[in-house]
């Protein structure tokens, strides 16, 4: 008898552990059940949709050929039966079945299954405030959620208001932008990107967001939503004013599909998806679990954590292709790797953010790395900001954030395979990455912030972070805060605050009188280079309590 092999979700995780099954059984008989009437679409284009920038929504489910992945697709080619608008109701673990009924015509069958893969992904999550069930207001979970925007737009719609300001609602911002609205968003948090970022980096990006015509809300809560007699929404009523719109995205998250597993008694993780061990198999070795329903590892905190990413839901379709044919894959776990663009600006992160650190009294060094993403005198050279996190003990890389117009992308993957390695940040400095001036600096970006904390663990290099500096200024100052930077540069660009001793780098050495040594310095250039510099001038002529502003003015995220 062949291997039944039933895949309860059509997206992306069961499709790809279908494939995969495929290929390694030609004789099994696999069947994929999809409570929708659409088969693996690409979710993380449905922003690109609503901008126009993908023209239709057969592209979103189309292979790199060309071909639409319908319920016949899957037949003809892979031979894997599709059973869409059937709703699987109920997994009897002893008989081994899984009971399922038609949407359409109300039918009830049961299906047999040897193995089976629950990838039922996750639904977004809806608050429930009065009003949220007024016309346009939409949360962008499937296609057709996509449709509805794109139609409300061409209805005429012109302002909208985004609840949310993770990666959904930034791309979904921007998508509504070049449709032409005027677009605000509200976040609970007072950052954007909270999930992603840290405050400083998060800074920056809300800075260029407000540059673009943004109207950005921290710290906003949401207490209803208005409409007119039509029922259509007006407004979005929060605890710091109401917003006038006439179209409403809830982008504030997802949750697990996991009511189907815990009814059939599978565990559940603590954080919430279905609980799956490195094989991806649920607490019941022949179901498998994978995707935006199933937990999985951070790798280097090894605790359990809940990452809902297409990129993961197809690494765990793979696992599990391999699992359900006889294989023994493991699924390593993830680092956090995400990126996403606004606009011309791009953000990336991998590993432990500084907040994650110290959630887990990891003890760490932390370096800023403002710069050209290529060599400087290059044309296409853009700014970019890097952030690069040890753990302060082993040396062990942690993590890496980087925002900017220049390309992100490159430093974000190096990161996440050095990351992937057990990398060190000397490990870092030394990777031998191509350089040629279109392409990169002669010294990367990374390989000068891990100098940076490479000089702070042997106590040659003393800084002061931006957000330390500010508490020192809002405190009342109490030092003395040297700028190092050309007459040209201050008086360009000044330091927003009061009381600045001036002095170039080049003259510092003979206008050492005019500095007191009882007194804490903090020194600061552009990118904090000179910054550093200075630093070690003033300890070799015996200055002992001297410190300089990582990343300096380029990395200086406050805006008062």
């Amino acid at each position: 008898m062949p291997n039944r092999i039933v895949i309860i979700g059509g997206v992306a995780c069961g499709p790809k552990a279908a494939a995969r099954a495929r290929r390694l059984d030609p004789d099994a008989d696999i069947t994929i059940i999809e409570r929708g009437d659409l088969l693996s679409y690409a979710g993380c284009g449905m922003p690109y949709y609503i901008a126009g920038e993908v023209e239709t929504a057969d592209e979103l489910m189309s292979t790199a050929s060309g071909a639409v992945r319908d319920a016949a697709f899957f037949k003809s080619v892979k031979a894997i039966r599709c059973l869409n608008r059937t709703l699987a109701e109920r997994i009897d673990r002893d008989r081994k079945i899984v009971e399922v009924v038609s949407i359409e015509s109300g039918e009830r069958s049961e299906i047999p299954y040897d193995k089976l893969v629950l990838a039922t992904g996750a639904d977004a999550v809806v608050p429930p405030l009065p009003g949220v069930d007024l016309k346009n207001v939409f949360r962008l979970n499937h296609p057709h959620d996509a449709e509805g925007i794109r139609s409300a737009v061409s209805d005429g719609c012109q302002k909208a208001v985004i609840v949310g300001a993770g990666l959904i609602g930034m791309e979904v911002a921007e998508a509504l932008v070049k449709r032409g609205l005027k677009v605000g968003i509200v976040e609970m948090m007072e950052m954007v990107v909270p999930a992603l970022l840290d405050q400083d980096m998060a800074s920056h990006l809300e800075t260029y967001l407000c540059s673009t015509g943004l109207a950005i809300h921290t710290g906003a809560r949401v207490e209803s939503l208005e409409g007119d007699d039509a029922g259509r929404v007006t407004a979005v009523v929060t605890s710091k004013g109401r917003f006038e719109a006439d179209l409403v995205l809830l982008a504030i998250g997802v949750r697990p599909n996991v009511m189907l597993a815990r009814d059939a008694g599978l565990e559940i993780s603590s954080v919430g998806p279905i609980k799956v061990n490195e094989r991806l198999q649920t607490s019941d070795p022949d179901i498998y679990a994978g995707g935006d329903c199933a937990q999985t590892v951070n790798r280097l905190t090894g605790k359990d954590c809940y990452l809902p990413l297409g990129s993961t839901a197809n690494k765990h379709g793979r696992v599990i292709g391999d699992n359900v044919c006889g294989g023994d894959t493991t699924f390593p776990g993830v680092l956090g790797t995400a990126i996403f663009k606004a606009f011309d600006f791009n953000i990336g992160r991998v590993g432990l953010a500084e907040k994650d650190c110290a959630r887990e009294s990891i003890p760490y060094h932390v370096a800023l790395a403002p710069g050209p993403d290529r060599a400087h005198y290059f044309p296409t050279a853009r700014p970019i900001i890097v952030k690069v996190i040890s753990h302060a003990e082993t040396g062990r890389l942690l993590g890496v954030q980087a925002v900017g117009t220049g390309d992100v992308a490159k430093r974000i993957d190096i990161a996440a395979t050095a990351l992937s390695f057990g990398a060190s940040v000397r490990d870092l400095a030394d990777i031998d990455l191509a350089y040629a001036p279109p392409y990169a600096a002669a010294v990367d970006l990374l390989a000068h912030a891990a100098n940076i904390i490479d000089n702070k663990s042997k106590g040659v290099a003393a800084a002061i972070s931006p957000a330390e500096l500010k508490a020192k200024l809002d405190a009342g100052g109490g030092f003395v805060l040297l700028d190092v930077r050309s007459p040209a540069e201050v008086e360009s660009d000044p330091f927003p605050a009061s009381a600045v001793v001036h002095i170039p780098l080049g003259k510092l050495r003979e206008r050492l009188a005019e500095l007191p040594r009882d007194a804490e310095i903090i020194v600061f250039c552009k990118i904090s280079v000179r910054g550093y510099e200075a630093q070690r001038i003033l300890n070799g002529a015996g200055y002992n309590n001297v410190r300089f502003l990582d990343g300096g003015l380029a990395a200086w995220p406050y805006t008062e």
